[in-house]
């Protein structure tokens, strides 16, 4: 029952902002809360609710004020310099500014914090596809599908998760997937290009896409903003920044909290100036943040209620037993849903001890069933319930639904080039 109730509130959720009926935050509340009701949690609802929105809290936090810090930092004309060298290299081909986003998020990544990366390349990229006329969704999809591959780092995340629940070191579950992460950035490279020339087909019969969103985080030049001359200033507090990101000194809430603070009175002393910059992104800031929160009390039930337990253990269960010597490829396919559907946390502790007791029955290692386990990775940031792909969105001035329809198709091909790059080489 609870594992019918957890794949219904996602089907519902999916349909409605697939369909625009609801935006992401309102479904993303009513929709959990709902069901939930129906199924009787009516007395826990509150403190299931309180916890998610407890464990998102410093994430909401730290997107709030890494938005007000590069939005400032745009508006001083830090990423202007960038922009132009970019513009350069690219001149005014669509194909050129679709494979240098796939190549700068690529490197931005390697900082493993994928919030970082959406506001640096955006900040970098989204002038030119507007200079461009290229359709937005493009340099969202090609963030998404380079950051996801990117994310199997040690520090970002899902691979320490398996590290820490199998009690493996890096060299067992990671450097075996260096291979595959270089094949599977091919692959982001290879999709971008077909993406640019698609594009620049299209400006070239039906001219320039002009429908750009008047709330992305570039939004109109203001030259009175700029501050040229404090360039020097403003890249070495960014630098210092993400060094304390890097190194983990403070959380990176608090970080960027601090590091605006600092921004608003170096570039605007005087008062009226602060809170102009405030006020211009408020909104971008506010709408984000609501997203999180939501996002939080959607994680909050799903884990509060056991439904998230549910779902996994079922899905488990619908292995055949006659599957098992297969377990490798049934362990990398199944992780394309398994990290889709649930959080990381509840996949990598929760369901992926249970696969390698299985595969430990058939003979099968741990470090093979980890390895395939990250396979699903290459989907996984498309999730509803990944906090930072709201940030993308917002950031871009796109639809949440639109870039989930858009990127789909690309990122489930991510996930299977990588498993089939597995398999060749002997990883998995």
């Amino acid at each position: 029952m609870l594992t019918f109730l957890g794949f219904l509130m996602i089907l519902i959720f999916m349909v409605l902002i697939m369909n625009k009926k609801m935006t992401p935050l309102t479904a993303l509340v009513i929709v959990p809360v709902t069901v939930a009701l129906f199924a009787g949690f009516g007395p826990e609802l509150g403190g299931m609710m309180k916890n998610g929105v407890k464990e998102i809290a410093l994430t909401g936090v730290m997107l709030i004020f890494a938005i007000l810090y590069f939005s400032l930092m745009i508006d001083t004309g830090l990423f202007e310099p960038l922009v132009n060298i970019i513009l350069k290299a690219v001149g005014d081909n669509p194909i050129k500014t679709t494979i240098g986003t796939a190549i700068l998020t690529t490197l931005v990544s390697l900082d493993g914090d994928g919030s970082s990366t959406y506001l640096i390349v955006v900040a970098a990229m989204l002038p030119l596809y507007k200079k461009q006329g290229m359709n937005p969704l493009i340099l969202t999809c090609i963030i998404m599908l380079a950051g996801q591959i990117m994310n199997i780092l040690p520090w970002g995340g899902p691979t320490a998760r398996v590290m820490s629940s199998l009690k493996l070191g890096h060299t067992e579950i990671f450097v075996p997937m260096i291979p595959i992460m270089a094949i599977g950035i091919l692959w982001v490279i290879f999709v971008a290009y077909i993406l640019g020339r698609r594009e620049k087909i299209r400006i070239a019969k039906h001219g320039k896409f002009t429908n750009y969103n008047s709330n992305d985080i570039i939004g109109e030049v203001d030259l009175k903003l700029r501050r040229p001359k404090l360039i020097l200033i403003n890249l070495s507090l960014t630098i210092t920044l993400l060094v304390v990101m890097i190194l983990d000194i403070v959380p990176l809430g608090i970080a960027f909290m601090i590091a605006f603070c600092i921004a608003s009175i170096i570039n605007y002393p005087k008062l009226k100036d602060q809170q102009k910059i405030i006020s211009k992104h408020a909104g971008n800031a506010l709408s984000v943040a609501g997203m999180i929160f939501g996002a939080g009390i959607f994680t909050g039930i799903l884990n509060g209620s056991g439904i998230m337990q549910a779902m996994g253990n079922s899905m488990i269960e619908i292995i055949p037993k006659s599957w098992g010597g297969y377990m490798n490829i049934v362990t990398a396919v199944f992780s394309i849903p398994f990290t889709f559907f649930l959080s990381n946390d509840a996949y990598y502790f929760g369901i992926l001890p249970i696969i390698v007791a299985t595969g430990h029955q058939l003979g099968i290692s741990p470090e093979i069933l980890g390895r395939a386990s990250l396979i699903g990775q290459g989907s996984h940031l498309l999730s509803p319930l990944v906090p930072s792909t709201y940030l993308l969105v917002s950031l871009a001035g796109v639809e949440f639904s639109d870039h989930l329809k858009y990127t789909l198709k690309w990122a489930l091909g991510s996930s299977i080039v990588m498993l089939l790059a597995g398999l060749i080489l002997g990883v998995i």
